[in-house]
C-alpha cells in the first residue's frame, strides 16, 4: 500500500455509485438481491438498489479490521447471519465499499456459492491486492482510502447539555 491517500467524499460517492450503478445496468445484469456487506457496504448497496430498482435488499455483518490496517486472522460473519433460501436461484450483487485484500468478498461469494443462480460483486474501490476481482468496480488503487463515513469519530454525548422537557 502506499502513503497516498484517496480522498472519497459525500459529493464524489454520490457520482461514484451512479457509475457503478451504470457500468452494472450496461452489462445487462439485473440483480434479483442487492447483499450490502455492513458497515461501509450499506451505503453502497443502499444507493445500488435505488439506482437499479432492486427493492429486494439484504445486510450481512462481517467483522474483520479491527483497526488501521488491523485484521482478524480471516473474516468473521456476524448474527444474524442471512438464511441462503433466501437467495436460492436469485441473481445476487455483492455491494461493498472497497476490496481491499477480498477476504471478506471471498467469504460471502463461498457463503452465497451453490445456492444462489448467479452472483457478482460491485465496489466503489478495488485495490491490486484483492483476492477477488470484482465484476463492477468505480476506481483501482493501491492508496489508503478515506471514506466520508469513516474519518470522524463517533459522537458522543454531550455533557451539560439541558434537554427540554
Amino acid at each position: 500500500m502506499s502513503d497516498e491517500r484517496e480522498e472519497l467524499t459525500y459529493e464524489r460517492f454520490g457520482g461514484a455509485v451512479r457509475e457503478l450503478a451504470q457500468s452494472v445496468a450496461d452489462d445487462g445484469f439485473e440483480p434479483d438481491v442487492v447483499l450490502s456487506v455492513a458497515r461501509g457496504g450499506v451505503f453502497v448497496a443502499g444507493a445500488l438498489a435505488y439506482a437499479l430498482d432492486c427493492k429486494n435488499l439484504h445486510l450481512v455483518n462481517v467483522e474483520f479490521y479491527t483497526g488501521v490496517g488491523t485484521t482478524l486472522p480471516m473474516p468473521v460473519m456476524l448474527a444474524p447471519v442471512p438464511n441462503v433460501v433466501d437467495f436460492s436461484d436469485k441473481r445476487v450483487l455483492i455491494a461493498d465499499d472497497v476490496a481491499d485484500t477480498g477476504k471478506t468478498l471471498k467469504l460471502i461469494h463461498d457463503f452465497c456459492a451453490g445456492h444462489v443462480a448467479e452472483v457478482r460483486s460491485a465496489v466503489i474501490y478495488e485495490k491490486p491486492q484483492s483476492l477477488v476481482r470484482c465484476e463492477y468496480v468505480w476506481k483501482r488503487t493501491d492508496a489508503w482510502i478515506n471514506f466520508p463515513w469513516s474519518t470522524e469519530p463517533p459522537v458522543v454525548r454531550r455533557t451539560g447539555q439541558v434537554l427540554d422537557a
